[in-house]
């Protein structure tokens, strides 16, 4: 089982993150389950959402405590709260920055893999592409090429179901975009978690 938590704060599709990334897997023939926890429901608070992905029908409907992949979608949250607790040194980690990972106040990631671990400037690409501050398509199409639990023609299947047409294909472009940037097939330097 695949399990990933999403960090950010109301009004940045934290929740829709969660839902597209198990419609992307449930599309590509996996078990999924995505739900969010949040304690008011106001744009700006902090919101945490979960996603799981098995190949067998999936049970536990607890919150994800041992994630295999950390999205963090508002920086300021760093420092704020553990974002990475749970997190194990094989674990991925994808912050919505255009600073380098190794960059910010997370404390110590000297046993953690520093190709699993990056940034990607998440709300410039969607207000580039889309024209709004949401970060959520564009870490999903990061956190696609980061660590391959879903691929890119089922992340945009599942933004196109989603989202009316033009949305969807704006939505489309930005998560391309960043699944490009994070894979190193941009024209932009990819952002390192080690040296960006």
């Amino acid at each position: 089982m695949f399990q990933v938590r999403f960090h950010g704060r109301g009004g940045q599709g934290v929740v829709t993150a969660a839902e597209l990334l198990s419609l992307a897997a449930f599309l590509e023939g996996e078990h999924a389950q995505a739900f969010p926890s949040f304690g008011s429901e106001r744009t700006g608070a902090p919101v945490v959402s979960f996603c799981r992905i098995d190949e067998r029908p999936i049970r536990n409907r607890e919150p994800v405590l041992e994630p295999d992949a950390v999205v963090v979608q508002d920086v300021t949250l760093v420092g704020q709260i553990d974002v990475l607790a749970g997190l194990g040194s094989t674990g991925y980690l994808l912050v919505n920055t255009s600073r380098p990972v190794a960059g910010l106040a997370l404390g110590d990631l000297a046993g953690h893999h520093p190709e699993r671990l990056r940034s990607v400037p998440a709300t410039e690409l969607a207000l580039e592409h889309v024209g709004r501050p949401v970060p959520n398509a564009v870490l999903l199409g990061g956190l696609a090429a980061l660590t391959g639990i879903v691929g890119l023609d089922a992340l945009s299947a599942a933004i196109t179901e989603r989202f009316p047409a033009p949305l969807a294909k704006a939505n489309v472009a930005a998560a391309t975009a960043a699944f490009a940037l994070v894979a190193g097939n941009d024209d932009k330097e990819p952002a390192n978690a080690a040296t960006a």
